[in-house]
């Protein structure tokens, strides 16, 4: 990120506050990379993003739209969304951001201490004793699994053999830091205090009993919220690279506008719509529509009623009081991906237009696509509900979830994204048929063993770890919609990280859809949905499943036993079936490319198999 240098902004531009710019980020990146929580290294700067409690005052709604997906709100209990401020030079404000870690380091002079202590100018970042030297941010924090972050101690890691403290504070002395450039390793970072104790390294500090052994305690602070008060954690600390992808993982929910809630409508509705929940009567409703909507022309009342409706079948009911909202959200998509959604009875404003091929499909059945459709229009909302720090998003409980915001707010941010896409379908009978295979069965145990393994190491409470969603039939789908972006990469023109997998796999459900995944250019070229065209379409198949039968890494690939993070892998690799983190949604695990063209022992276990007899 190239942050443009500080300087006040002229005429309407500039920030209510007057607060100091520090860099500017995507809005995108505001939900996925840089979320609130998260750390962002700008120039030799570090900075924390601050909670959202506030956030309703400093940001426009004309910079900061409203979004607004009923049914993704309905399951995270918020009423709407909120898309992160632009931070370009023609923004009047931005995200809002604070200076952490607090401890810093001058590479002159050495000095080690709270970056006060240093008494810089106003806004700037620089040791005053070293004529401007700029100041480094500690390499090192402190977190836990409970979302808490800290500097890292290390007055207590430097004086672990000497606790007294002097009269001013701690041992009186002055600490530094250097780097003896023996090694790479932290070996050379060296930590030393004038009050004549032996210097230490930082070796040693990242494992994970290391701040236990020295009874340093988790103070339970939360630096990007708002007069936090510090809170006791039974949480142990562990030290982490600032820069480190485990100091920040989003937790990210997201769903399509389907139909009714995607021609525009609940969006007009949207500040009704409570009110509208309390009547039942189609006049009651006509006489409040004629009352919202004085001036201008109200909506239909048989569309009202059709939502009010199709919320109201998804309301719990005594048998199914505590549905997973992700998968009915899942289950709604699939059935309307299905049966389709036709562009000529749509208006301009329909967000998802869904409709079967004109040519024949017959192509398709030997490799036992049951249906294709053409997702010419489709709109996809991601929201940020939570974060995690060195636990995984997938493996944590949602006790481990740290907040947005000190108090609830009735909104998340949240990025939109409109495109397009293909969504292929397979026989579920021949999926049966196939899945009672023992061979396929064997693997597919393999890999939920060894997953459901690495989800209870992962989890602080093994009791509340999710159970793995590896299934034969989840395998296939997860591994042919890889193979599928792979080969639209190489023939299709699109980058593999433009486009994106979803699927849908449980019981009842065999489908992927692969879209646009990006709002940049990549996702506007026009290409994904011609390449749904039945014959293209089984061009690609053969091709895909042609690539897979060979891979550079062969015949160790193939013949593996256990492959990929706890060996939630079997035949797949960099070589053949990963993609970039942003086009899958199982961070590429639970992958087997055996599953759809066998081995060399046992060709049976590949779906795809007998194309190649």
């Amino acid at each position: 990120m190239t942050p443009p240098r500080e300087r006040g902004r002229r005429g309407s531009t500039t920030p209510r506050l007057a607060l100091p710019r520090r860099g500017s980020v995507r809005r995108a990146q505001m939900i996925t990379t840089y979320g609130v929580g998260s750390l962002i290294a700008v120039d030799n700067e570090s900075f924390i993003v601050s909670g959202i409690d506030e956030a309703h005052k400093s940001w426009s709604v004309d910079e900061a739209p409203i979004i607004h997906e009923h049914r993704l709100a309905r399951v995270l209990e918020v009423s709407h969304f909120r898309l992160p401020p632009a931070s370009d030079d023609t923004s009047k404000d931005g995200v809002r951001v604070r200076r952490f870690p607090l401890w810093h380091s001058c590479p002159q002079c050495h000095s080690l201490q709270h970056i006060r202590a240093f008494n810089p100018p106003p806004g700037r970042n620089v040791c005053t004793k070293c004529e401007d030297e700029p100041l480094v941010p500690s390499r090192f924090v402190v977190a836990c699994e409970d979302g808490h972050l800290d500097d890292f101690p290390y007055w207590k890691w430097l004086h672990r053999g000497n606790r007294e403290e002097g009269t001013a504070g701690h041992c009186g002395g002055r600490m530094s830091l250097r780097f003896s450039g023996r090694s790479a390793s932290l070996r050379s970072v060296v930590v030393s205090c004038t009050c004549g104790v032996p210097e230490v390294s930082m070796e040693g500090a990242f494992r994970r009993s290391a701040l236990g052994e020295l009874k340093v305690r988790c103070e339970g602070r939360r630096p990007w919220l708002d007069w936090e008060p510090v809170k006791s954690c039974s949480q142990s600390p562990r030290t982490l690279q600032r820069g480190s992808s485990a100091v920040w993982q989003p937790v990210l929910r997201s769903a399509l506008s389907i139909p009714p809630w995607s021609d525009g409508l609940a969006d007009r509705l949207a500040r009704h719509w409570e009110n509208l929940r309390g009547y039942s009567s189609r006049t009651e409703i006509e006489i409040y529509l004629k009352g919202a909507f004085p001036g201008g022309d109200p909506p239909p009342v048989e569309a009202v009623m059709d939502l009010l409706a199709a919320e109201r079948s998804e309301d719990p009911t005594p048998e199914n009081s505590a549905p997973d909202g992700h998968h009915v959200l899942r289950r709604q998509e699939y059935a309307q991906l299905s049966s389709g959604n036709a562009e000529r009875a749509k208006g301009r404003e329909e967000q998802f237009v869904c409709e079967p091929p004109v040519s024949d499909m017959s192509v398709l059945s030997r490799f036992g696509v049951e249906r294709t459709m053409l997702v010419k229009r489709l709109r996809e909302v991601r929201a940020l509900k939570a974060f995690t720090r060195i636990a995984d998003p997938e493996a944590s409980s949602t006790g481990h979830e740290a907040a947005l915001s000190l108090v609830r707010t009735d909104w998340l941010p949240a990025m939109e994204v409109h495109g397009e896409g293909v969504f292929v379908r397979l026989d579920e009978r021949r999926l049966d048929d196939w899945a009672t295979l023992d061979a396929v069965a064997g693997r597919v145990e393999r890999m939920r063993v060894n997953h459901d393994r690495l989800l209870r190491e992962r989890a602080t409470d093994t009791d509340q770890a999710p159970d793995s969603p590896a299934t034969p039939r989840m395998v296939l789908l997860h591994t042919l919609a890889h193979a599928l972006v792979n080969e639209w990469s190489l023939e299709a023109g699109y980058p593999a990280g433009a486009l994106r997998e979803r699927l849908y796999a449980d019981d009842s459900m065999a489908g992927i859809l692969i879209y646009t995944a990006t709002s940049d250019s990549a996702g506007s070229l026009g290409g994904v949905v011609a390449q749904g065209e039945p014959t293209r379409l089984a061009e690609a198949l053969w091709s895909a499943l042609q690539r897979a039968t060979w891979c550079s890494a062969d015949p160790l690939c193939i013949e593996t036993r256990a492959a990929g993070t706890g060996g939630t892998n079997l035949a797949a690799c960099h070589s053949c079936a990963m993609l970039p983190e942003t086009s899958c949604e199982h961070n590429n695990i639970l992958l087997d490319r055996a599953l759809l063209i066998g081995t060399p022992g046992d060709r049976r276990v590949g779906f795809f198999a007998p194309l190649f007899d």
